[in-house]
């Protein structure tokens, strides 16, 4: 779930420069995160590959728009599982997307968590073929969250248009074929990377965003009596869509943040290599 951190995003922005227990905030400028929008335009329009590298690669620039193209199996694996701490990868259940039939198992896992690579954004009634977002559920999530992104990637396969989709994602929900989390649970989404539309302009962007979703159907920021716009280092509800995907989002802490972007270097520079668009800008 994610291409949706905007609620995120926007809390960094609003809390630059802003002091917490007497000292300045430590989370740099969005901007730092971001790939430039010129450069994501000139390198549109120069219709360079997205293998910047040069390396052989699947290729993602002869795609349509909306095209999605199948990422190299090991890759996504890689991508997929960053979402969870090391610890707990080795037990978890991998979906890779194969972009003619949806989703596949790729491998099976004991614990009861699911990873994957989400690709389209139901939400936001619009396909795109750079939608990149790491994520993996706990068994509760399995058993109802996944199935969301599931079909909505069958759905868009069978050609379902982006405003049909996000219809019937609705109507499922409203018609019970959707079935919140039974109790609590959370989503894992602590990759080093996620590539998704974000305030504060409501494009799509690149940037690290490591962060834990709990499970909080139809509650509001209200209801926890959080102040958002005060500090992200607290938690705060987030609703993605629609109510019944709702959260409480606990971003990760600087020094472990900064732990997680070292330990994952390497898949950073892989992705990189990849595409264009998952390349983190140079500070």
């Amino acid at each position: 779930m994610r291409k949706i951190m905007a609620g995120l995003v926007l809390l960094l922005v609003s809390m630059q420069g802003a002091p917490v227990c007497g000292q300045s905030v430590k989370y740099p400028p969005l901007g730092e995160y971001m790939m430039a929008r010129d450069a994501e335009i000139a390198l549109a329009k120069s219709g360079a590959p997205d293998n910047i590298s040069g390396h052989a690669t699947t290729s993602p620039s002869q795609a349509t728009e909306t095209t999605i193209e199948q990422m190299p199996a090991k890759l996504e694996t890689q991508f997929a599982l960053s979402a969870l701490p090391r610890a707990m990868r080795d037990k978890a259940t991998v979906y890779l997307l194969d972009p003619t039939k949806g989703y596949q198992l790729s491998q099976q896992g004991t614990s009861g968590v699911t990873c994957l690579v989400e690709r389209t954004a139901w939400e936001q009634a619009d396909f795109r073929n750079d939608i990149y977002v790491p994520l993996c559920y706990d068994a509760e999530g399995s058993k109802s969250f996944l199935k969301v992104i599931m079909d909505a990637a069958t759905l868009r396969i069978q050609g379902v248009s982006p405003v049909a989709l996000k219809a019937e994602i609705e109507n499922r929900y409203k018609n019970k074929i959707y079935e919140v989390p039974g109790k609590a649970g959370l989503s894992y989404m602590i990759a080093p990377v996620m590539r998704t539309w974000m305030l504060p302009d409501w494009k799509v962007h690149t940037m690290p965003m490591p962060h834990l979703m709990f499970y909080a159907p139809k509650i509001t920021n209200e209801d926890i009596g959080a102040v958002p716009t005060s500090s992200p280092l607290y938690p705060f509800a987030f609703k993605e869509g629609i109510a019944e995907q709702s959260y409480i989002i606990q971003l990760i802490g600087e020094a472990e943040k900064a732990k997680i972007m070292a330990d994952e270097t390497n898949l950073l520079a892989a992705l990189c290599t990849y595409r264009a668009s998952l390349c983190l800008p140079n500070k």
